[in-house]
């Protein structure tokens, strides 16, 4: 049995056995989000797809206080490890098996900067996630435009997607409609939507397009739980 919260813009708490993680946790700071950092005391782990702050939000200082391991591609999971945190850096295409499952990092089409100090720097690429935990493999697209390689997702019998609706910065709800014809998994969630006003975009129109009788659409609202 597993629990999958949704926290606002592409913030998401998965919990099945041996697996208590994040992926992207941008909380503080962000308009949609119902939890608070310190709502997490106990962590194993936190999937970050990219660099941007919309992202990272507050990776650092939850990993920091629970020890959790950061998931990411290789250059952001560097800088990552040089503020002291527990990094697995691996990148775009990787699999590989850990306590929980399996992990495999996806392309995404993004930016991954590293800004500091009001200095950008060099944080590799932007990357999604296929997490295998549970007996369910759990994919989060990340920040990403449509791409052909989402055909290949297919292949790999995904449970759960987490897709991005909100277009400007990534695919709208066209693109993320024919993301699920492409993947065809068994479960679609749309995030990244009405966090900001260029994002703003409506859900139930992205169900509505759908239309794929293999995949049923979840809406979650920000604290709303999906159990798997």
């Amino acid at each position: 049995m597993g629990i999958l919260r949704y926290l606002g813009h592409s913030a998401f708490y998965m919990e099945t056995e041996g697996l208590k993680a994040l992926f992207d946790p941008f909380l503080t700071g962000n308009p949609m989000a119902l939890a608070d950092p310190n709502d997490f005391t106990e962590l194993t782990a936190i999937f970050l797809t990219h660099g941007h702050g919309d992202h990272v939000g507050d990776t650092i200082n939850i990993a920091k206080k629970t020890n959790a391991t950061v998931f990411t591609c290789n250059e952001l999971g560097c800088y990552l490890e040089s503020k002291g945190i527990k990094v697995e850096a691996m990148h775009i295409g990787g699999r590989a098996k850990f306590y929980f499952g399996r992990v495999k990092l996806t392309p995404a089409w993004h930016g991954c900067p590293i800004i500091e100090d009001g200095e950008t720097k060099y944080g590799g690429v932007a990357c999604g996630f296929v997490v295998e935990a549970g007996g369910k493999k759990i994919y989060h697209a990340g920040d990403t435009g449509l791409t052909m390689e989402m055909q290949l997702l297919k292949e790999e019998g995904i449970d759960i997607a987490m897709l991005p609706i909100g277009g400007y910065y990534t695919m709208d709800i066209q693109d993320a409609a024919r993301a699920v014809n492409f993947i065809e998994p068994c479960i679609a969630i749309p995030m990244h939507y009405d966090t900001f006003p260029k994002i703003e975009a409506n859900p139930e129109e992205f169900q509505e397009l759908v239309g794929n009788e293999l995949t049923e659409v979840k809406i979650l609202k920000p604290g709303e739980e999906l159990h798997f």
